[in-house]
C-alpha cells in the first residue's frame, strides 16, 4: 500500500474522531483522551503540523501525521518528532512500516532533519513491531505527565533521518 500526505481538513478531523479501535488499542480512540481531541479540532495546526494521510491507491483517509521539527535547519541539528494514527480496519495489517517511511519522506521534504523521534506505549508490540520494520530503535521508557494531571508511560524510538 502506498500513502500520499495533504493538509488535514475538517471533515478529516470528523473521521479521526469517529474511528474505534479494539482493546486494548482503544485507548488511542479520540473521545478518550480529551488532549487529543482538542489537538485534532484545532484548525491552525492543520496544514502546519498536522496531516492527512491517503491510501494513494483509493484516495481514501488512511491516517493521519503530527510532524513536529525542533533545532536548527542553518545548523543541521533538526529532529522531527512524527506523531501518527492509522485507521483501525488498516492496523495489524502490515503495512505500518510504510506508513511511517511515507511520513518521512514528506518531513524530509519539508525540513533536512538529522533525525526521527517518535513515542509509543511500551506494551504496543504491534506498534514497536512496525516503527522497527521502518529503522527505527528502540531508547529510554519515561513518564509523561499531561496539563490534565494524567501520566503515561512512554517508550522513546528513534533513527537517523
Amino acid at each position: 500500500m502506498s500513502f500520499s500526505v495533504r493538509p488535514f481538513t475538517r471533515a478529516d478531523a470528523d473521521a479521526v474522531a469517529s474511528w474505534r479501535y479494539p482493546p486494548p488499542y482503544d485507548v488511542y480512540d479520540v473521545p478518550e483522551d480529551q488532549s487529543w481531541e482538542v489537538e485534532v479540532f484545532d484548525e491552525g495546526r492543520w496544514g502546519t503540523s498536522y496531516f492527512a494521510v491517503d491510501d494513494s491507491g483509493s484516495g481514501e483517509l488512511a491516517g493521519f501525521l503530527e510532524l513536529v521539527a525542533t533545532g536548527s535547519d542553518s545548523d543541521g541539528d533538526v529532529e522531527v518528532e512524527i506523531g501518527l494514527g492509522l485507521r483501525p480496519d488498516l492496523t495489524g495489517h502490515g503495512v505500518g512500516a510504510s506508513f511511517v517511511d511515507a511520513a518521512m519522506a514528506f518531513a524530509r521534504e519539508r525540513w533536512h532533519p538529522r533525525t526521527f523521534a517518535l513515542d509509543v506505549l511500551p506494551w504496543n508490540e504491534r506498534a514497536i513491531r512496525a516503527y522497527e520494520r521502518a529503522g527505527f530503535a528502540r531508547g529510554e521508557v519515561y513518564l509523561r505527565t499531561f496539563p490534565d494531571g494524567n501520566e503515561v508511560t512512554f517508550l522513546r524510538m528513534t533513527r537517523p533521518a
